[in-house]
């Protein structure tokens, strides 16, 4: 008895493709805070020069000790933790580091190479132009800083009246002026220590040890 010839097997379905893996979570890499760093190197520098300022020590030929620790602490280290804040996305904390960085290092600068080129009787103009540039930014600077804590508000406010007595007393040719301004530095550099003392403390203890306000 003839078959009818079978139906032709179906041809097996391909496999179906596996769905491409999702790309793997970019590990999180943790950035330190540069705050206390950058806060140490204003205040130690803004210290020294202060000692200055204020007139608690009074042989000018010493100040050449302020140079170098405008250029490396208060400038180079100041400016690198300005950096690390642009990396945080802390546009204030970027903004005051990498700009008062900026300073000491055109203080540094100024001082070496622009001073001695300039005409005595007209050096003191020269100079209070350049502070009083640095007290209208550190003016609005101080605007921002009402959003902060009690400590930076006192950085800032403090800073602002350090710049312009300083401005004032060159533009006046009056040291009495000037020695408020040192005065004030003095009191600004104490604060930014403060400031940062805190707030490395607080971190690496992992808790409020000493209070910001």
């Amino acid at each position: 008895m003839s078959h009818a010839p079978a139906a032709p097997a179906a041809s097996a379905a391909p496999a179906a493709s596996a769905a491409p893996a999702a790309p793997a979570a970019p590990a999180i890499v943790k950035i330190a805070n540069p705050g206390p760093l950058g806060l140490a190197a204003f205040a130690l520098t803004t210290f020294v020069l202060s000692m200055f300022n204020s007139g608690l020590v009074s042989n000018a030929a010493l100040s050449a000790v302020v140079l170098p620790l405008a250029l490396f602490y208060g400038g180079l280290a100041q400016f690198a933790a300005g950096l690390f804040e642009f990396r945080r996305g802390n546009t204030f904390g970027a903004t005051a580091f990498v700009s008062y960085g900026s300073f000491w290092m055109a203080f540094a600068g100024y001082v070496k190479f622009v001073v001695p080129g300039l005409p005595k009787e007209d050096a003191h103009l020269a100079t209070g132009l350049f502070l009083i540039a640095w007290f209208v930014f550190t003016l609005y600077m101080t605007v921002a800083a009402l959003k902060l804590d009690v400590a930076h508000r006192l950085i800032f406010a403090t800073l602002t009246l350090t710049f312009l007595f300083l401005a004032l007393g060159d533009f006046a040719q009056n040291p009495t002026l000037g020695h408020i301004g040192g005065w004030l530095g003095l009191l600004t550099a104490g604060f930014a220590w403060y400031t940062s003392f805190a707030t490395v403390t607080n971190e690496t203890w992992g808790r409020k040890v000493l209070p910001l306000g």
